[in-house]
């Protein structure tokens, strides 16, 4: 009778055990990895690192950010999109490395929807600067400028990247060519700012994140932000729908959380169940909007609706202008 009880004990504590090593199993039961396919102290990175400092508290699990530079972004969305489908790595995904590159180069290893879109966490609105000591004050004056054919030049992060197509954009809604202005190339956003706030360019379309240390000093001039509404850090900024371009609401940036395509439901569900508390957490918000962005948490099915659009609208500019790479 006594070995009968102890075999009952036991297989009691197997099924103890058998049924914690389930619960262990589920998702997450270990870190997840957060690849940043850009540099340390870039948009994409900050938001990362933002995320990975409040998220866990809802995930129950760390988030470890990994910087994987190169190529403009693909080479760390190549790296997610060939992962495991288990939910461990996952991308911080931006609007260059996910509808503007896949926009422009079709040859690149992914296509924007090779990837299981968990979730839109943010966008960075973009702002149209220029020098603080420039002749022009407003919008108005420098539409009319470029529209009577007064050569300018403007910075971008490089051809092909957003900061480059966005005044492409902004150039094609004012009525005039893209060779309405000259374009000066940089190796970064950073270096971007730099040149008009040194003269070596007479104005850019940058995020507000990019261009906000530059506003607070007094060394940048906002003329126009793409936000539906003026922004809060510079309420003197008109909107482009008050300057009567609403179509440059288009010309914004984003983050998201990304994962390698068809991800098991739970850990969507997992995701979406995340940045569904994370979208109410004060300490989440406030750190946000201190990197000159809006939070904007978005379902799977709506985010990747959004990114949809933002590719047809980055296409369409590339085909037009002869840029798209096949």
């Amino acid at each position: 009778m006594m070995i009968l009880k102890r075999l009952g004990a036991a297989a009691g504590l197997a099924a103890l055990v058998a049924s914690g090593g389930a619960m262990a199993a589920d998702y997450p039961a270990k870190p997840v990895t957060l690849v940043v396919p850009y540099g340390p102290g870039g948009a994409a990175d900050l938001a990362a690192r933002t995320l990975s400092n409040e998220a866990p508290e809802y995930l129950g699990q760390n988030i470890l950010v990994v910087n994987k530079t190169g190529a403009g972004g693909v080479v760390g969305s190549t790296q997610v999109a060939k992962s495991r489908k288990d939910g461990y790595t996952l991308l911080m995904a931006r609007v260059g490395s996910q509808a503007t590159v896949p926009a422009i180069n079709r040859t690149i290893p992914y296509k924007w929807d090779d990837f299981t879109f968990l979730g839109l966490i943010e966008k960075n609105p973009f702002v149209l600067g220029v020098a603080a000591d420039s002749k022009y004050q407003s919008f108005e004056e420098l539409k009319a400028a470029i529209q009577n054919g007064e050569r300018l030049s403007y910075a971008s992060a490089g051809v092909g990247t957003l900061l480059h197509m966005a005044m492409l954009i902004l150039l094609d809604d004012i009525g005039v060519g893209s060779e309405a202005l000259i374009h000066v190339p940089f190796k970064g956003g950073g270096k971007a700012t730099a040149a008009v706030v040194g003269g070596h360019a007479d104005l850019i379309f940058h995020n507000l994140s990019g261009l906000s240390g530059a506003i607070e000093s007094g060394q940048i001039r906002p003329l126009l932000t793409t936000t539906p509404e003026r922004f809060a850090s510079i309420p003197d900024t008109p909107t482009a729908q008050e300057m009567g371009h609403p179509n440059l609401e288009n010309v914004i940036g984003w983050t998201g959380v990304w994962g390698p395509k068809d991800l098991p439901e739970d850990v969507v569900t997992a995701w979406v169940d995340v940045l569904g508390k994370i979208s109410a957490d004060d300490s989440w918000l406030e750190a946000t909007g201190k990197l000159g962005s809006v939070p904007a948490v978005l379902s799977p099915a709506d985010t990747q609706a959004f990114v949809a659009g933002q590719v047809q609208t980055f296409s369409s500019v590339a085909e037009s202008l002869g840029m798209v790479i096949e």
